[in-house]
């Protein structure tokens, strides 16, 4: 019953083994699901018991404390397993940073009279991120699969959707004769718009968050801790270290997730 589980998980998911290949992870899908449930279990088992040698300090081991075991083996299992996503989304961003300069870079080689696989080479040579998919392309061309079906593969293996709509325009452009370099214009020009609209909207999102920021991480703790000192005087209330502490930690979780925020909502272009 236990063998077939995983398994049984990986059918009810179809889209895993996709999303595996395009995070670079050389797992399959059930051996993947195999290896998240055991890293839950594991650390579902040490913070539970860390978490039980606390209560049981302060003699309040109840019926919660049972409860939050199940719980917690579902929140580390399903956030491990979203861990194919965060890789894609890393690698889309590091892709989005240099795709508009490779694209240009190729349209001009190709203009030039260079031939789409020397072409291939030097783009595989000159941009970190971006290149080792066409260096993935010239090294089964150089294996001797056709650059037709190479490029197929990068496709389906590239976790960029720009990335994606470059190497499929050039494949198309293969199948149908047509000129490669002018239908790769048109593609480049698209995502050049694209980014810069998501420039502009990452600085519509930045001024609300920054005016939150300076009101909930800046304005309010300082007049609040003020405040809080002014009252304890007045009400025999005493303000402790600890209490201190436990407000600057709060201060610090909030102003570290308000970073985190405006850091995640920056688009992946270099501007």
């Amino acid at each position: 019953m236990v063998f077939q589980l995983f398994p049984s998980i990986a059918r009810s998911m179809p889209s895993l083994k996709g999303k595996l290949k395009r995070a670079g992870l050389q797992y399959r899908p059930e051996d993947f699901i195999k290896r998240t449930f055991l890293t839950a279990t594991y650390l579902t088992v040490g913070v539970v018991f860390a978490f039980g040698l606390i209560l049981q300090s302060f003699g309040s081991l109840n019926l919660i404390f049972f409860l939050s075991i199940p719980v917690a083996f579902g929140v580390f299992f399903f956030y491990f397993l979203k861990y194919p996503d965060v890789r894609i989304s890393k690698k889309e961003k590091e892709v989005a940073r240099e795709i508009v300069f490779a694209g240009r870079h190729l349209i001009i080689e190709l203009e030039s009279g260079v031939p789409l696989y020397n072409a291939l080479v030097n783009l595989s040579r000159n941009y970190e991120s971006v290149g080792k998919y066409f260096r993935a392309v010239t090294d089964k061309v150089d294996l001797g699969t056709s650059i037709e079906d190479a490029l197929t593969d990068a496709v389906e293996l590239s976790p960029s959707n720009d990335l994606r709509r470059l190497l499929w325009q050039i494949l198309n452009s293969m199948q149908t004769g047509s000129e490669i370099s002018k239908s790769l214009g048109l593609v480049m020009e698209q995502i050049a718009r694209e980014q810069t609209i998501q420039v502009n909207e990452y600085g519509r999102k930045l001024n609300p968050l920054a005016m939150f920021y300076m009101i909930i991480a800046v304005i309010l703790p300082s007049l609040g801790i003020t405040l809080l000192i002014i009252l304890s005087s007045f009400m025999n209330f005493h303000l402790s270290l600890s209490i201190l502490l436990v407000i600057a930690a709060i201060l610090g979780f909030l102003q570290f997730m308000f970073l985190s925020i405006i850091r995640f909502s920056r688009p992946a272009v270099e501007f």
